[in-house]
């Protein structure tokens, strides 16, 4: 059976309305897709990884670490470029620019087998949660992958936002 997909970030959330919004949505497994998983701000140290997973257990979801659908040093780069270029702020940002779009796909989705990630997920896996930091799908590498399990498998696919 084909899970389905809900894509949320750590920004704008605090960690008792982060876990209520996951538990809301029903998520049992959780996919972090961030290579170093830490957040800068004492805001969001709930969302550093031992806090994270920590919290996660507590609730029975399952924690899962993907760091090779990061976006690697040099199209996190590419963004960060663009926006200095547009003076916008990180945790501002309302979107990905088209060099870090071309980027992450080249480098992280162009030998993406969809069907083997949802199958390495698990037979459990009921309602997928894919994490990043920023507070916009459209502004992170999350809304790419679940776009391309949306096409490739016919995937449902929500965003929880604060």
């Amino acid at each position: 059976m084909l899970p389905e997909f809900v894509t949320v970030g750590a920004y704008g959330w605090d960690a008792d309305r982060f876990a209520a919004a996951l538990l809301d949505h029903r998520v049992d497994t959780f996919c972090d897709l961030r290579a170093r998983r830490g957040v800068r701000g004492g805001e969001y140290v709930w969302a550093n990884n031992q806090r994270l997973q920590a919290a996660l257990a507590a609730q029975g979801i399952r924690y899962l670490h993907f760091p090779e659908l990061a976006p690697s040093a040099a199209t996190r780069q590419a963004q960060a470029n663009a926006d200095k270029a547009a003076r916008v702020a990180k945790r501002q940002r309302a979107h990905l620019a088209l060099e870090f779009v071309a980027a992450y796909r080249g480098e992280q989705l162009a030998g993406f087998d969809s069907a083997a990630f949802v199958e390495s997920l698990g037979p459990q896996a009921r309602v997928v949660a894919l994490f990043c930091v920023e507070r916009e799908p459209a502004a992170c590498h999350r809304s790419l992958l679940a776009d391309r399990l949306a096409r490739d498998l016919g995937a449902a696919v929500s965003h929880i936002v604060p």
